[in-house]
């Protein structure tokens, strides 16, 4: 991939994100502790401007500051493990690590189970996935530790965190049971479910002609989207959606109509 140098191993994680990546392995090797956020220099690959795959272009971000984003989370495991990640590390399935598309790496994030409450600190050393409607690619470790492993994704919030910053995952770490029950505790994030939060943003318009000529060339496909009005902006969206597959399907619908700019949005 030119100056990326992208390794297999980031292309095709990715692409087998749908299938549930890999089979687990020993559960008890998987209760690993967070990575620990420090002070590092950019890595000597994988830190290019931009790169393409896939035919698609990515833009890698100048700073990570201030990055958090909403997403489903699908991840990696040993059917790479030992293989080069795109900084040039070798894959360990059981460190907490992942992969993202625009990051500069390393980066330290804290993923955020939205559907369980589970929260683990990783360090992000690898691209990908590159998989429309994923945001990142767990480790096998860190996906284990949130709970999503059985599942194979997971709607998630990902926050860049700095040295010193990851106690504060702990505080928001409830178990499952009482994620179940409603009880997140004060510092946790809201609890998101498929089938309420979960849409797809076709555009936002400032003309309002505009946005109702797309939304009739969507009813015409068979495409009900929601009109929004938000200040200067009126955003079509679709959804709710009650499963990956529904999102996934609807998102390749709208590609195939030119919509390449349609994105996936989470709800509060």
């Amino acid at each position: 991939m030119g100056a990326l140098r992208m390794p297999v191993l980031a292309l095709i994680a990715a692409l087998l994100a749908l299938a549930g990546c890999s089979s687990s392995p020993s559960v008890d090797r998987a209760e690993t502790a967070d990575a620990e956020p420090r002070a590092e220099p950019p890595a000597r690959q994988g830190n290019p401007s931009s790169y393409k795959v896939l035919g698609k272009r990515y833009q890698v971000r100048d700073s990570n500051a201030g990055y958090r984003e909403r997403g489903v989370a699908s991840w990696y495991g040993n059917k790479f493990h030992g293989r080069p990640t795109s900084s040039g590390e070798p894959y360990d399935m059981y460190k907490m690590t992942a992969a993202h598309k625009s990051l500069q790496l390393p980066a330290y994030v804290r993923v955020t189970n939205l559907e369980n409450g589970r929260s683990v600190v990783v360090r992000v050393n690898d691209r990908g996935p590159f998989v429309d409607n994923r945001v990142i690619d767990l480790s096998y470790a860190a996906a284990h530790k949130i709970g999503m492993t059985e599942k194979g994704t997971a709607l998630v919030d990902v926050e860049v965190v700095g040295p010193g910053q990851q106690d504060q995952a702990s505080a928001r770490t409830v178990s499952i049971s009482d994620a179940d029950s409603g009880n997140w505790g004060r510092s946790a994030l809201p609890k998101v479910r498929w089938g309420e939060n979960v849409f797809v943003q076709v555009g936002a318009f400032r003309d309002r002609e505009n946005a109702e000529a797309v939304r009739a060339r969507l009813k015409g496909a068979g495409i009900a989207p929601l009109r929004q009005e938000g200040g200067e902006l009126t955003r079509l969206r679709v959804g709710p959606f009650d499963s990956q597959r529904a999102l996934d399907d609807t998102m390749a619908r709208l590609r195939e109509m030119g919509f390449n700019d349609a994105e996936m949005v989470v709800k509060k």
